[in-house]
């Protein structure tokens, strides 16, 4: 947990790396002199994190390399209520079950990133379910809601946009910021946790908690706050997409939804423009390895020298050597033509997107079923004559091996672990063929 020397303090450090938006008063100078106590929440209302998640879970990885003791909350107990933070309608309650399976599996998602062992600063994971669950409504009401005026809370960017629309924000939505401000409060005067971190969006919230414990317990003993606040820009790509955000919705964190394939192509296929920006978010590489990658991508764009530590460094640190491993392993045999040796899980993975057509079991049994009639029911041929002809050039592959005759019987033995077949024509036209259930 040594930080790099090459700065003097996490503030420093976030600033160089294009991570810090804004900050309270004084909020550097404590992170400079003072070793102090961080959380950052995450909302449980999906059941995986996703690559967007990947700047604060970075933010308070760096804390900690620091010397800070952060803490990563998980909201079980404001995500029965949903953060309307930017959102144009409201969010569709979930079951208390729902959210709480969500809740593990987002603290599984953690563990990778956080050191929960350290000496001197562990890692903490907590749930906000341990105190909201149980919170007396007219007791909050007195003791917190006093705090916070209807005005202020109007005037939160979080929520401005929801009154000028018919749907409006209920006030279930509204009372959100109460929650997280009490959050704070309940961290600092638990855990002394006097900063918060979080998005931009979640700026005007994290100043609701600021001023709530400032309220509650004064100022500090010389004066200083008591209680600070961090907040991460919000990454866009050059061309000014919001990060984390692509063709069938973001990357996941979740390896049963995202393959360490997956994720690897999505950081190698960047933009050269983002490639040394990403590096410096979502990486610990140092200031020389990134200005080496830096000036690789000004000299020698087509060889991606930065995508490609990107994706390795982030897939590593997602789902371990072995996933680093096998998204190696599959692109490597992807690119390179040899897909024989892939599992058909992978063979899915690497092609979804591809064409699929069904077949059934009984047009594989007795003598099967000719590879041209195949290939063309498939669409990678438009007639027998054009599948024979492309076989002769050598042009035609099933599960990755090249196909000698066109008449060759196809049979259920041929169906990668008795489920899928792989027709290639070319060198990046597949098709991809399933027994129907």
């Amino acid at each position: 947990m040594t930080p790099s020397a090459e700065f003097s303090n996490v503030a420093e450090e976030l600033e160089w790396r294009g991570a810090l938006f804004d900050a309270t008063p004084g909020a550097a100078h404590a992170l400079a002199t003072e070793k102090v106590t961080c959380y950052n929440g995450f909302d449980p209302s999906a059941s995986s994190l996703h690559v967007g998640n990947l700047v604060p879970i970075m933010g308070l990885v760096r804390l900690q390399r620091h010397g800070h003791t952060p803490i990563a909350l998980v909201g079980g107990g404001t995500g029965m209520i949903g953060d309307p933070s930017f959102r144009a309608e409201e969010r569709q309650l979930m079951s208390i079950e729902q959210i709480d399976e969500n809740v593990e599996a987002i603290r599984l998602q953690l563990e990778p990133f956080l050191d929960f062992q350290a000496k001197s600063n562990p890692a903490r994971m907590v749930n906000n379910a341990d105190w909201l669950r149980k919170t007396n409504l007219l007791e909050f009401l007195r003791d917190i809601g006093k705090h916070f005026t209807v005005n202020t809370m109007m005037g939160r960017e979080s929520v401005k946009g929801r009154f000028s629309r018919d749907s409006g924000i209920s006030f279930t939505e509204f009372s959100y910021q109460l929650l997280q401000a009490y959050d704070f409060l309940t961290l600092y005067e638990r855990h002394n946790c006097a900063f918060q971190a979080g998005g931009s969006d979640q700026w005007g919230n994290i100043l609701g908690g600021v001023d709530l414990i400032r309220r509650i317990h004064g100022a500090g003993p010389d004066g200083r706050p008591r209680a600070h606040g961090i907040a991460y820009p919000l990454i866009t790509s050059s061309s000014g997409e919001k990060f984390g955000k692509s063709t069938g919705g973001a990357p996941t964190l979740d390896p049963k939804q995202t393959s360490p394939y997956r994720l690897y192509q999505y950081f190698l296929n960047v933009a050269d423009a983002d490639a040394v920006p990403y590096v410096k978010l979502f990486t610990l590489l140092n200031q020389v390895q990134i200005g080496g990658l830096d000036a690789a991508v000004k000299t020698e764009p087509e060889k991606r020298e930065a995508q490609r530590k990107l994706a390795e460094e982030v897939t590593r640190t997602v789902h371990g050597q072995g996933g680093l491993d096998q998204a190696l392993r599959v692109t490597r045999a992807f690119f390179g033509g040899d897909i024989a040796g892939l599992s058909a899980d992978e063979m899915e993975d690497v092609l979804d997107g591809s064409s699929v057509t069904e077949i059934r079991r009984d047009q594989l049994s007795g003598d099967g079923m000719k590879f041209s009639e195949l290939a063309v029911s498939a669409g990678a041929g438009k007639s027998g004559g054009d599948v024979r002809r492309t076989v002769q050039q050598g042009g035609m592959y099933l599960n990755g091996v090249r196909v000698e005759d066109a008449d060759r019987a196809v049979v259920a033995g041929d169906l990668i672990e008795g489920r899928l077949l792989v027709i290639r024509r070319g060198r990046k036209s597949y098709s991809l063929v399933k027994l129907a259930d």
